[in-house]
């Protein structure tokens, strides 16, 4: 395990593709005391709410043999676009805020549709990126993890 500091006044956002928490250290690095500041939601809707009818056939060019397409998962789109929305109002929060240490808390999925949709002035003030999902957790708890 990577060993993460969250010093005084350093962010952590704990996120996945439903929710996140952005929070703020009022303690210190041994204790830590975080204060929830923003918490995002998205509607969770199964793939049969959100997208269309089966998935269509396509014809090989001999005209005789067919096969299935393959199916849209509407779930993960909407999991990328709640995780690009996370980024922008990360990149508004630093820009506001003045942010100088921020540690992500997220599944490594999350990290990857993360990381590229930060801005540069956000991504210079990542401190530490932890593959973890601490999403459901009560805070107390995900400062236990943290310290740990």
């Amino acid at each position: 395990m990577t060993d993460v500091r969250v010093p005084w006044e350093s962010w952590v956002v704990v996120c996945n593709g439903a929710k996140a928490l952005i929070m703020q250290n009022a303690g210190d690095a041994q204790s830590m005391n975080l204060k929830v500041l923003e918490t995002l939601k998205q509607p969770s809707e199964p793939d049969r709410e959100i997208g269309t009818d089966k998935p269509g056939r396509s014809h090989a060019a001999d005209g005789l043999s067919r096969s299935a397409v393959e199916e849209t998962s509407w779930q993960d789109q909407a999991e990328a676009q709640f995780l690009k929305q996370v980024a922008e109002r990360l990149d508004e929060l630093v820009h506001e805020k003045d942010a100088r240490r921020i540690v992500i808390v997220a599944p490594p999925k999350a990290l990857g549709v993360l990381r590229p949709a930060l801005g540069a002035e956000t991504q210079s003030v990542i401190s530490a990126e932890l593959a973890k999902d601490y999403t459901n957790m009560p805070v107390d708890e995900i400062e236990r993890h943290l310290a740990a």
